[in-house]
């Protein structure tokens, strides 16, 4: 089995681990988008979410603050910048 470091991630969770305290963007079933700072997760993927804005055709539909979304709904995570800290 072949493991490759790109930017400090070796698995999966490390991408989550570099993204505490940053914003990130969220696809959940149901085409629905959130962007907020991550505050926590843990191994199914939950996530705690703050100042978490609902997004739909790229402008905000609502803010919602401090959210908690349930791991089997989330189909996607992405740093809500391209460009992760070397």
């Amino acid at each position: 089995m072949f493991y490759f470091m790109v930017n400090g991630i070796e698995r999966p969770l490390d991408l989550l681990n570099n993204s505490k305290g940053k914003e990130v963007l969220v696809y959940l079933k149901g085409d629905k988008q959130f962007v907020g700072t991550l505050l926590a997760f843990d191994i199914h993927i939950n996530l705690v979410l703050d100042n978490i804005k609902e997004m739909q055709n790229g402008e905000v539909k609502r803010s919602l603050g401090l959210t908690f979304l349930r791991g089997d709904t989330i189909i996607c995570i992405s740093p809500a910048s391209t460009a992760l800290k070397k």
